[in-house]
């Protein structure tokens, strides 16, 4: 089983790569606290009801956001609409007393929250680790070095990589081998996932992906979230 830290933000290679599936597996399988500080596009959508249903966890296990807008485009972009500006002091992490806590953002790694502000400054502002979700296809390497890459610039350090997809071994093989990161699971797409059984899916995909010849193998199939 994959070494966790006890708060983690959950950020990704790029919009819609899976971020709320990766965050309620986690969630259903750690028995955590979950916080999303960021959400656009609401109403209709919120992840923190998305994965609430999931997970068939009570009200207790969620903390509200700080900002939820509206129009479902970027958190700067959103908050402008609405005549708000978004700032780091906004943003204070919420007590999870002895539970893990997921934390998952916006979008990639440098989305803007506001003029200047990225929310690799939130990260930074929170003093957590990044998982970071990316894609098991064609273009993964690139996104994921890039990614990496921002996170290493700016001294965040990364709790590991989660591939979300089909099984592509050589591209797992090679993203661990040329960031020097640990992929810590792997999560195929899986359909009709039934609460009872994430937490069950959580410890088979976030097994050690260096003792497994395969690693986060589902019998179930699932469209993307």
């Amino acid at each position: 089983m994959a070494n966790l830290p006890r708060r983690f933000f959950v950020s990704g290679t790029d919009t819609d790569i899976g971020k709320t599936f990766v965050s309620a597996l986690c969630v259903a399988g750690l028995s955590a606290m979950y916080w999303k500080p960021v959400q656009t596009g609401f109403p209709p959508d919120r992840d923190r009801d998305t994965v609430q249903r999931l997970t068939g966890l009570d009200d207790g296990h969620f903390f509200p956001e700080s900002f939820c807008f509206k129009e479902p485009v970027s958190p700067h972009r959103a908050a402008e609409k609405e005549g708000c500006v978004i700032r780091l002091s906004d943003f204070m992490l919420p007590d999870s007393g002895d539970r893990y806590l997921v934390v998952e953002g916006a979008g990639g790694l440098l989305v803007p929250l506001a003029d200047n502000l990225y929310m690799t400054d939130l990260i930074r502002h929170l003093d957590l680790p990044v998982l970071l979700v990316c894609r098991t296809g064609l273009g993964t390497l690139n996104h994921t070095f890039l990614s990496v890459e921002a996170l290493k610039n700016r001294g965040i350090p990364i709790a590991g990589i989660v591939a979300n997809g089909p099984l592509h071994m050589d591209n797992l093989e090679d993203l661990t081998r040329m960031t020097g990161v640990p992929l810590i699971a792997h999560v195929p797409f899986c359909d009709d996932i039934q609460r009872q059984d994430l937490k069950a899916l959580f410890e088979s995909c976030f097994s050690s992906f260096s003792d497994r010849k395969r690693v986060g193998v589902c019998p179930v199939r699932r469209s993307q979230t």
